[in-house]
């Protein structure tokens, strides 16, 4: 009879309500512990409350928030421990070591957060003090842990939010799990925000096409720090500030990084008791990043709100969720572009990932660049005002897209001629519905009577089966969630983040080595993906090849232009640095002249290819990039032999304008490339790279190297001295009476003779402008390119350059 009795006696206690047994305290001692779902800690101004915060079927945080509840009877989290890995409503606690250690336990015993803290003293405690920081002191308030410096996504007045610190937005309006959107401060000192997204990683605020000071930044102070007060002022270290509509009144305020992307102060009003925006940043929804997804568009007007829709002739990856964005609804042949037409889309614009810019274009000459470039999805066409002509950008991807009646411009769509004629689109509002989410745990019983059964089971089986089914859980979810932290390098630009077993397993354990150089090593490789990439190994061993590699992660991820090497992505894990370009197929213009596998018609193009890389690094991307080692190693040559420079590990990126102020703890580049600047010390200008391109060009026409060439001998013959290149070349110049016999005495005897004379003999003088040892003599990157356009616009005397 004693089994109905205790039956009986467990029914009552599931059946009685829990907050009767709830217990709400204001301290919690060393070797305590407060149990889901009914302890909890008080502030001792009682506006704050920490404690297990439901967010699902018998899931819970460990949270905090604030204690009055809204007007719609809810609660306001302001931060969680273990807001991607909820825990069972049941039997799990929080609990404060005598070690100092202050650790979540889940019902079957895994550690699912903790503070990481130890402490010689054991009266430690854990409390919640008036500003809603939830803190870990000594007896002599020593902090040894608090919330403040873990923010989730809402800062609280005087909370600072630092260099090791950021917000992360939630997943929806009821899924509290870390989102797509972050707050941090950048490596240059600068408060940004950044999209982390499903496929590709954007920075959009401030917008990375403008320079720091003209977006009223500065990178000057390097202490990251941007902190809250009551009365609704915000500053940051870089300059950055705001204050509330109705600041210099103190009230209950937080500053949150909403589901939307939008940062937003908000203030509590007391009569209606709801939180009132008392700043936003964003005004125009629609300038969000990642609103939308790829290949779509954002709209938004005051009364249907903000929406997002399929671009013509693509559909929904996902129809619950805009953040998959479109895919299109047809295939395109690069190798037939006669089946190929352009869909003019009015008032649209799609945010970055242009291929190049082209200025002064007509409206034909950008459709037929488009064509030629495979990866070109579109192009948006643009009237520039200032001189009242055309320029066209091919974009290579199509997102951040949204419709603006203001904006007078067109996007172009590349698609099929079959299909020009769509005109529909599938539209719809954000789904961002009011259904709480129900996150499911383990011991949840659906069968009849489960409770009986749960207490038989829980007796005679001390339930195994259930604990193996809560391990397996938890380990995949902490499998997910590793491969989530691995995700995309938030900059502003798509490349991934490799894993380094990743990149062991696409290069047959780095076997398949193309080339190796003072930086590292190369090998050739096959993603996942199918595509054949180069993954460059650092030498890490020395400053220099970290250096390399910060340097290339930062620079490279901003720059796209056909004559730029593509960084697909990137790893770094303890001491492995490695970097994921696109594979180039031809090697580098050193290999090809060495094989003497170059006409005339290639050697003219690798020059003006390489010449407009880099042109826009110097004057066209939007900061000043120095290369400082441009030669034959680091320009690559793809199936055509288009010329894309590579290697910009000793990149030196500058505020544009300032042209004497540069400096370098040591000198740049390789002997023979390097100009006379290096050696004199003088101030490094982008003249440095101008000179190395001159003595690439000298080499390209002669086939010498500057390293190692002979009085007409070749680039196999040593007996000649370093440097003396552009000597020789000068001397055969003077030593000349016969007109232009000269050049054919310094051209690569393997060209046998066929080339262009008139276009030779421009390019020896541009090559020996280019390598005066005067900067100020040499001529800028932009002008190279416009003299081998326009060479009719190019008069420079023979004479001038002996």
């Amino acid at each position: 009879m004693y089994v109905p009795i205790l039956i009986l006696v467990f029914a009552s206690l599931v059946t009685f309500p829990i907050s009767s047994y709830s217990s709400t305290i204001f301290s919690l001692s060393s070797g305590g512990s407060l149990s889901a779902p009914i302890d909890s800690i008080a502030s001792p101004n009682g506006k704050f409350t920490a404690g297990f915060y439901s967010v699902g079927d018998n899931a819970y945080f460990f949270a905090i928030w604030f204690t009055k509840s809204l007007a719609d009877g809810t609660n306001t989290v302001v931060w969680m421990a273990n807001r991607d890995q909820p825990i069972n409503g049941r039997k799990s606690h929080l609990s404060l070591l005598k070690s100092g250690n202050l650790i979540l336990v889940d019902a079957n015993q895994i550690n699912v957060w903790e503070s990481g803290t130890h402490s010689s003293n054991s009266s430690v405690g854990l409390r919640l003090l008036d500003n809603g920081n939830l803190v870990l002191v000594t007896p002599k308030g020593q902090r040894l842990w608090h919330s403040f410096d873990s923010p989730t996504d809402t800062l609280l007045p005087e909370q600072p939010l630092t260099k090791t610190s950021k917000l992360v937005s939630r997943r929806s309006l009821t899924n509290f799990s870390s989102g797509f959107y972050q707050l941090h401060f950048n490596e240059d000192n600068v408060l940004h925000l950044v999209f982390d997204g499903i496929e590709m990683t954007s920075v959009f605020w401030p917008s990375p096409w403008l320079i720091v000071w003209d977006a009223g930044r500065s990178t000057y102070n390097d202490s990251k720090t941007a902190i809250l007060d009551c009365f609704g002022n915000f500053t940051s270290s870089d300059r950055f500030g705001f204050q509330a509509v109705d600041n210099g009144v103190e009230l209950q305020r937080r500053f949150s990084l909403d589901v939307d992307g939008n940062l937003r102060l908000y203030s509590l009003d007391k009569l209606s008791n709801t939180w009132k925006v008392s700043w936003q940043l964003f005004i125009a929804a629609c300038r969000v990043h990642g609103v939308c997804g790829l290949n779509s568009l954002c709209s938004y007007d005051h009364v249907s709100g903000r929406k997002c829709s399929c671009i013509p002739g693509y559909k929904m990856r996902n129809s619950k969720d805009w953040s998959y964005g479109c895919e299109p609804d047809f295939k395109i042949s690069c190798n037939d572009t006669s089946s190929l037409d352009f869909l003019p889309l009015r008032h649209v614009e799609f945010y970055g990932y242009d291929i190049a810019y082209y200025r002064n274009k007509t409206l034909q000459e950008c459709k037929d660049l488009c064509l030629k470039l495979c990866d070109c999805k579109g192009f948006e066409y643009k009237f520039i005002q200032n001189n009242g002509t055309y320029s066209c950008y091919p974009k290579t991807l199509l997102f951040n897209g949204y419709v603006q009646s203001s904006w007078p411009d067109f996007v172009y769509l590349k698609v099929p001629k079959a299909r020009r004629a769509w005109n529909e689109q599938y539209e719809g509002n954000l789904l961002c519905d009011d259904k709480k989410v129900m996150l499911d745990r383990a011991y949840r019983r659906k069968e009849r009577h489960g409770w009986i059964k749960s207490f038989i089971w829980s007796v005679t089986v001390a339930g195994g089966f259930e604990i193996l089914c809560i391990l397996t859980f938890f380990i995949k979810t902490r499998k997910r969630s590793h491969e989530t932290k691995l995700g995309y390098l938030q900059l502003s630009t798509r490349f991934k983040k490799f894993t380094y077993d990743e990149l062991k397993k696409a290069s047959s354990n780095f076997s398949k080595e193309i080339g190796r150089g003072g930086g590292g090593i190369v090998y050739k490789g096959k993603l996942s993906d199918g595509r054949v990439a180069a993954i460059k190994s650092l030498n890490c061993s020395n400053y220099q090849g970290e250096a390399e590699f910060l340097a290339e992660v930062s620079t490279i991820g901003n720059l796209n232009h056909m004559n730029l090497i593509e960084l697909w992505g990137y790893c770094a894990k303890g001491n492995h640095r490695l970097l994921v370009y696109e594979y180039m197929e031809y090697g580098s213009l050193s290999d090809n002249l060495n094989a003497n596998d170059l006409d005339w018609e290639k050697r003219f193009e690798i020059a003006l290819g390489t010449a407009k890389g880099l042109a826009y690094l110097h004057e066209e991307c939007l900061e000043w990039v120095l290369h400082c080692d441009v030669k034959p190693q680091n320009i690559l040559l793809d199936s055509n032999y288009k010329p894309k420079v590579a290697d910009f590990g000793l990149s030196k990126i500058l505020n544009r304008g300032g042209l004497d102020n540069s400096s370098f703890s040591t000198i740049r580049g390789t002997r023979g490339y390097m100009a006379p600047e290096w050696v004199f010390k003088m101030p490094i200008t982008s003249k440095v790279d101008v000179y190395s391109y001159g003595i690439v060009l000298l080499e390209l026409i002669t086939g010498k190297s500057p390293e190692v060439c002979a009085h007409g001998g070749s680039r196999h013959d040593d007996s000649m001295g370093l440097g003396l290149l552009v000597t020789w070349i000068r001397e055969k110049m003077r030593e000349s009476s016969e007109g232009k016999s000269w050049i054919q005495e310094i051209v690569d005897p393997a060209l046998d003779g066929k080339f262009d004379l008139e276009k030779m003999e421009i390019l020896l003088k541009l090559a020996l402008q280019c390598s005066e040892e005067d900067r100020d003599a040499r001529p800028t990157m932009c002008e190279v390119v416009d003299k081998m356009v326009h060479p009719e616009n190019f008069e420079l005397k023979v004479d001038m350059l002996m």
